[in-house]
């Protein structure tokens, strides 16, 4: 039997309604990416940041970093957990349209050779951006790390909600021996940056 008129279109609104939140949800995150400003926010105690604009996570309050796999720049595949369990991860969140991103590249590439004996790794995460573009940008800067494609942003989005995820388009992501977030610096980084980041948890026992 048929529903009533009213009843119909209420469910009808009530579809369309949920439907333009999730819609509106999506595109905010992604436009975020783009302009800089942050994705999620975290307020927990436990984070400090210092001066220089890194957030560290004290060891015992640190979350599960996501499951970070896909298909790199390259077309191959990646499962960072499993590539690099064990070790030191500088996770980059890079795009080839974005200026800070071209500023701050030629760090992570000399920072990444210094610390690769030392258990370190750098992978990438290109987001907002065509295989061609990121392709001629990391042959370009000489990365000697892979990058996924991340076309979307939805790497970036499985991040947990109130941990040390990426906030902006460019941001570096470090995760510790145990898989756990240790510390974020949303913009660009140089060499003395990264050091701050990594350094610590290098000499972590």
């Amino acid at each position: 039997m048929a529903l009533p008129r009213p009843l119909r279109s209420s469910t009808r609104l009530s579809r369309t309604v949920q439907l333009g939140a999730a819609a509106a949800a999506c595109a905010v995150a992604l436009s975020a990416c783009g302009s800089g400003t942050k994705v999620s926010s975290s307020k927990d105690a436990h984070y400090v940041t210092s001066s220089s604009g890194i957030v560290t996570a004290a060891k015992t309050g640190r979350q599960d970093a996501p499951d970070l796999s896909g298909t790199t720049v390259d077309g191959k595949k990646l499962d960072v957990g499993a590539t690099d369990k064990g070790k030191i991860v500088v996770v980059n969140v890079w795009g080839s349209w974005c200026p800070p991103c071209r500023d701050e590249t030629s760090h992570l590439v000399k920072v990444a050779k210094q610390l690769k004996a030392k258990g370190v790794e750098f992978v990438g995460i290109n987001t907002r951006d065509t295989t061609g573009n990121a392709k001629a940008f990391e042959t370009g800067h000489d990365m000697p790390y892979p990058s996924l494609f991340d076309p979307s942003g939805k790497l970036i989005l499985r991040f947990p909600k109130g941990s040390l995820s990426p906030q902006s388009i460019p941001s570096t992501v470090v995760i510790d021996r145990a898989g756990k977030i240790a510390a974020r610096k949303s913009g660009a980084v140089d060499e003395e940056t990264l050091h701050k980041m990594i350094d610590p948890l290098i000499a972590e026992k």
